[in-house]
């Protein structure tokens, strides 16, 4: 009892503010949409289909730090902080490459990206108006993002809900500010927002890194560490995570790209489900995030039977937590479908596109637990990649295209073929995590 007890504590220790970090993430990534869906459905349009090309960055960034966590965790069991350092500057080096490359792109071919994601030509140049103001913050925003990601590792949690409360306060102000007042600036004020909201982050990761973090202080020096065993190491376990977060994430804006070619209707009825879908999954990523790092940790400590003991554990917590997601889903309905300033057709899309995400958030809680949890925690990186590939580009992406394309079927029938690939997964999921092949040590 007193082993269960500890274990839950330490469990909501990490999961309660990595929940709320999720749910403040939910508000930063919603600002934009409530506001911007009470100026029109076209500019809404445009602000959701341009912050598809962050989502794809953060998603990379993220599959960078998480296969960086992957080591941090289970070296932070050993007490090996000199390696800490180290992972911390290979991560950094290769976020700060990624944050380079996408503000080249989006400041100078903001109009190219946009026609990949839609053939309305309003929404077009909305969305390249939110597009050149927003990659401006990337570089910022990339820094932001590796650095919290590794401090969470290290069971420092509480400050990245900090840093992003922090931020969504600040670009619910300024928006409102930009958006609403005088002269209005529309579209444009609201990228501004999140800009200065993304400085503001930055400017409280320093003096958090500087003043309090008391685990290190960060130095140039670690960008220039040479490790080759290490960087190998590296390599080995972020390689797949990083491909499968860029597979993942161009197969959402690809899904987000098949509904923008069959009107802005079925793209805003998305973009409201969609932060809706986030609001119902900050427990469940918070879940597979203290399962990444408390099995990692004990993987690293060589405590292998506590591991298989904490992870049927998580198991349990992810179908619990699925299934509170789907209440939300349902409760949100008619909220949701009150408060936006939609058309009748994207009303009528909200409300069955809310009922298919009702059953799609119960698989996806549980496949992320084990995918982003439970897997990766024992460097069992590669099985994420080939799951989330295989089910989404082989299966729900291809069928969805052809649907939508080639037999040309109704939005909600094809929204349904796309919403398909968490469903396929959860068999292939529960017999890897049965083999245990995903417990491994990977220190030195």
């Amino acid at each position: 009892m007193n082993n269960n007890s500890n274990f839950y504590k330490s469990v909501f220790a990490l999961v309660i503010p990595m929940a709320l970090q999720n749910l403040v993430n939910v508000g930063i990534s919603s600002t934009d949409v409530i506001m911007l869906g009470a100026v029109g459905e076209k500019v809404l349009s445009g602000a959701s289909l341009g912050s598809q090309v962050q989502f794809v960055m953060s998603l990379i960034l993220f599959g960078i730090t998480s296969g960086a966590s992957v080591l941090v965790a289970q070296y932070w069991g050993k007490g090996d902080i000199r390696t800490i350092e180290k992972v911390l500057g290979i991560a950094l080096k290769f976020s700060l490459a990624v944050g380079a490359v996408f503000t080249i792109v989006t400041v100078l071919f903001p109009q190219v990206i946009m026609s990949i994601l839609t053939n309305d030509s309003q929404v077009i140049e909305e969305g390249s108006k939110y597009l050149r103001i927003v990659g401006l913050s990337y570089i910022i925003l990339s820094i932001n993002i590796a650095y919290l990601n590794i401090m969470r590792s290290v069971e420092r949690v509480k400050i990245s809900t900090i840093v992003y409360l922090s931020g969504l306060i600040a670009n619910i102000i300024i928006n409102a500010i930009l958006i609403f007042g005088k002269p209005q600036m529309g579209i444009r004020g609201a990228a501004i927002g999140t800009v200065a909201a993304i400085f503001i982050e930055l400017l409280i990761v320093i003096y958090y890194d500087r003043k309090v973090n008391d685990v290190f202080k960060f130095k140039i020096s670690f960008l220039k560490t040479e490790d080759r065993e290490l960087n190998r190491d590296f390599i080995r376990y972020s390689g797949p995570v990083i491909i499968n977060e860029l597979m993942w994430g161009l197969g959402c804006s690809t899904v987000t790209a098949i509904l923008g070619h069959m009107g802005s209707s079925a793209v805003a009825a998305n973009s409201v489900t969609q932060v809706v879908r986030q609001l119902a999954m900050v427990m469940s990523f918070g879940i597979a995030g203290a399962a990444a790092i408390m099995l990692g940790k004990t993987i690293g400590e060589g405590n292998i039977e506590r591991a298989r003991e904490y992870g049927r554990k998580f198991v349990k917590m992810s179908i619990v937590s699925g299934l509170a997601g789907s209440i939300i889903v349902l409760i949100a309905r008619p909220i949701a479908m009150g408060a936006m300033r939609l058309t009748d057709t994207a009303e009528g899309y909200l409300s069955l596109m809310m009922l298919v995400m009702a059953y799609y958030v119960i698989a996806q809680t549980f496949n992320t637990t084990m995918i982003v949890g439970v897997f990766r925690a024992g460097g069992d990186t590669k099985i994420g990649l080939i799951i989330d590939v295989s089910c989404m580009w082989g299966i729900s992406i291809l069928l969805g295209f052809i649907a939508a394309f080639v037999l040309k079927l109704p939005v909600m029938a094809v929204y349904l073929i796309l919403l398909s690939d968490e469903i396929f997964k959860i068999p292939i999921s529960t017999w890897r995590y049965r083999t245990y092949k995903w417990l491994n040590n990977v220190t030195h």
